[in-house]
């Protein structure tokens, strides 16, 4: 029954998925287009790779604050900026400019959001002993945190909202947004997100310059403890440059969703929810797992249908064509190990009974149980941050959430008893270690004590 699609590659077996599909480029990896490349070349007068230009750019903010910011705003933005604070009257135009509708629709995303991640906070503890002592843990928030919201292809509202609530829950008391103008005009409906998440300080600067202000400071921007939010290649190599002065959320990749279905998917719902993938950007991954080959057939056919009538046809089909794909497998559990394997940012289970394979996943940013749960839907009002691990960082990292925002400070005191009880281990420990003043600081506290019981 294989047949060919005009639009993505159907392949059958694990092994030549892992050979094909489930292939990604490593960061470091990443070829600018010739078109960048003319680019960089016209507007710094020689060729230079993209962190060369992340380099550059990061340094000169670092050296010269606000003066590089309002340079770089011009070269590459063609943005003349008097002020770099975005005046609150602004923030407040773009909130009444906002139809009732979208008003409505950001307020509930927002009231979501917030209601999800109040179920994370975690109170500070201190346990005492009888001995006079105590352990605990003091959790306090961020100071001063940094979103970057992109307006790129599109703006993207749901982002800043993703990251600027659960920071909100968990306290943090500075929240500073940075999102570039296009054309000289900052998007409403990013300031109007700003809004309705309370965030008053906001910058209009884009790409790696904000990053570097935010990380930094110049004269008129504070630096941040930490900086979260999507962006280009060029704002990803700026958060992975400047960690370290500050904390960052992720190094986010190309978005990804992979889908695992059995015979009793619908392939309308399936193919939806890959176009809608796709959308996001031409490298951007939507790949279907499938133990039907006719369900894979129909998906295609589906594709086909539905992306004629899609606003976004040219980057959908740059990416299923490129980065798109689908694979027949033998069984379920041959899915799951490959989709464990993989590490997906989004993980959608539509089959006939998801809830039965929820326990298996491993990795995942996000699991979508059932046919209902699309992604898309996720994205923007179920609740959960849409921030997730992209490039197999699943396997170790997790959306963005309120700890995110929060710190830990470890308390340590403990009684006579315990100094005696804890001394003898301490002391081999740091002697083994060659750690001779260690030694001595417990060994000083030890007779002390025994110093303080002859006195009785």
């Amino acid at each position: 029954m294989k047949t060919d699609s005009k639009i993505i590659r159907i392949v059958y077996g694990v092994e030549q998925a892992r050979k094909t599909l489930f292939q990604r480029q490593p960061l470091e990896e990443y070829q600018l287009s010739p078109e960048l490349q003319a680019s960089i070349l016209h507007l710094f007068g020689e060729p230079l790779t993209a962190e060369q230009v992340v380099d550059r750019i990061l340094s000169d903010v670092r050296r010269r604050g606000d003066e590089a910011l309002r340079y770089y705003s011009r070269l590459l933005d063609g943005t003349e900026l008097e002020e770099l604070r975005v005046p609150p009257e602004r923030i407040q135009l773009a909130w009444e400019r906002t139809s009732p509708q979208l008003r409505q629709a950001l307020q509930q995303a927002a009231e979501r959001i917030r209601a999800f991640h109040q179920h994370q906070y975690q109170n500070s503890w201190l346990n005492w002993d009888t001995d006079g002592g105590a352990l605990g843990q003091i959790i306090r928030p961020l100071e001063r945190v940094g979103i970057y919201a992109p307006h790129g292809r599109a703006p993207y509202p749901s982002s800043l909202l993703m990251a600027a609530i659960p920071a909100r829950v968990a306290g943090v008391p500075q929240i500073v947004v940075a999102t570039p103008p296009r054309r000289g005009e900052l998007n409403d409906t990013i300031l109007a997100a700003a809004y309705v998440a309370k965030v008053e300080e906001i910058y209009a600067i884009g790409g790696a310059q904000a990053i570097a202000a935010l990380a930094y400071g110049t004269e008129s921007i504070p630096k941040v403890d930490k900086i979260l939010g999507p962006g280009n290649i060029f704002v990803v190599l700026a958060k992975k440059h400047v960690f370290g002065a500050c904390d960052i959320d992720q190094l986010p990749g190309p978005t990804e969703t992979l889908l695992i279905a059995d015979e009793t998917a619908n392939p309308v719902y399936v193919a939806a929810d890959m176009l809608a993938q796709a959308e996001h950007d031409p490298l951007a991954s939507a790949l279907l797992l499938t133990t039907s080959e006719l369900l894979a057939q129909k998906v295609a056919q589906e594709l086909e249908k539905q992306i004629e009538h899609l606003t976004r046809k040219e980057i959908i089909l740059a990416s299923l064509q490129a980065r798109g794909g689908i694979a027949v497998v033998a069984s379920l559990e041959e899915a799951l190990d490959l989709a464990n394997a993989y590490a997906p940012e989004h993980l959608c289970l539509l089959t006939a009974s998801p809830w039965e394979v929820l326990g298996q996943i491993k990795n995942a940013g996000g699991i979508f149980v059932g046919e209902l749960s699309s992604e898309a839907l996720g994205d923007y009002v179920i609740g959960p941050s849409h921030i997730m691990p992209t490039g197999q960082t699943a396997r170790f990292s997790s959306p963005v959430n309120v700890w995110d925002f929060l710190k830990i400070t470890s308390v340590f005191a403990v009684g006579p008893n315990t100094v005696r009880q804890l001394s003898e281990a301490a002391i081999a420990l740091a002697e083994e270690e060659g750690l001779t003043a260690h030694a001595q600081a417990i060994r000083i506290r030890l007779q002390r004590l025994t110093e303080m019981e002859k006195e009785k």
